[in-house]
């Protein structure tokens, strides 16, 4: 009999997805848009980002579930998610994305670029001396995964490089440092913040008024994970009152950001659409194929999610 793989984004196009996994699946495995499935007893799999609610329901007989990426915080909060195996994207691809936004951001407040910004909307020559990458601290939040790659890759420009995890950590050139109190002594000696925690019942808005009232005067914050993990109302006090000095922001707490909200018009503060790294057909489609042929085989699968730890 043949299975079904089912389809879920509302961001990313269905074709690219079914071209890459289809050669790898054969002729066993259908691929169908969720819209598109007329035998819902046929769904053994479904790749989803974000699916509406009582999405699940509709198939009784599923026995994975693939997250189209790393974070699956919405994912497993969800009241009708089926008992099954959970995973998430562990692309290589997608880690080196991330590494080259979060080495964006850095550069961007390391060389000043928000005042070089500011001054060309005034056509002033407004030259500032660069630092040296060796005086700027720059500390990562999180050091999972992707945190751990971006990390090792602003540590290899040159930068003192330091990281925050819940255990020690050994990153080449990252000094890692663990625990609550390490974190206020970490972030008020960083000239630059990045935060790459996961959303977690433990990290909602663990970046709150006293976070970032410990970060050094001047500061810049950088935000790739997610948008509950901060208190927005928090970081906009913050950027008003001129104690942070700018912020790139990727992630918000609700998306797509308010056009009226506050920071779209804060100086020195940069928007992006939720797009610092985003999974790919062609480098994703391997694990994910290799995760269902473990499944119709009777073996463990990959990059499994755990649900009590949310990540």
């Amino acid at each position: 009999m043949t299975d079904t793989l089912v389809f879920y984004s509302g961001p990313d196009p269905f074709e690219p997805w079914r071209d890459a996994l289809a050669p790898l699946l054969g002729d066993d495995v259908r691929i169908e848009r969720a819209e598109a499935v007329t035998d819902p007893a046929t769904v053994r799999y479904a790749l989803v980002w974000m699916p509406p609610e009582g999405f699940f329901d509709r198939f009784p007989n599923l026995e994975l579930v693939i997250n189209l990426g790393a974070g699956v915080d919405r994912l497993v909060a969800r009241d009708d998610l089926p008992d099954v195996p959970i995973t998430r994207l562990s692309d290589p691809q997608m880690g080196r994305m991330m590494a080259g936004y979060v080495m964006f951001a850095v550069l961007r407040h390391a060389r000043d670029i928000p005042h070089f910004e500011a001054a060309q909307a005034r056509c002033e020559w407004a030259y500032r001396h660069p630092r040296a990458a060796s005086d700027v601290t720059v500390a990562v939040l999180g050091l999972g995964e992707l945190g751990a790659m971006a990390a090792t890759e602003i540590a290899r420009l040159g930068y003192d490089t330091h990281g925050w995890a819940t255990r020690p950590r050994d990153l080449p050139g990252v000094t890692v440092h663990h625990g609550d109190e390490a974190l206020t002594r970490l972030l008020s000696g960083a000239d630059i913040t990045v935060c790459m925690l996961p959303l977690t019942p433990a990290t909602r808005h663990r970046l709150a008024t006293k976070e970032f009232a410990a970060m050094k005067p001047g500061a810049a914050f950088v935000n790739v994970s997610r948008g509950e993990v901060v208190d927005q109302d928090a970081l906009v006090d913050a950027l008003r009152s001129g104690h942070l000095s700018g912020a790139t922001l990727d992630v918000f707490d609700g998306e797509p950001l308010d056009a009226a909200h506050p920071l779209w018009t804060l100086p020195g503060v940069l928007i992006t659409p939720h797009l610092a790294s985003v999974a790919l057909p062609a480098s994703a489609a391997p694990q994910i194929a290799a995760n269902i042929l473990a499944i119709r085989s009777g073996e463990a699968v990959g990059q499994q999610v755990s649900r009590l730890r949310g990540y």
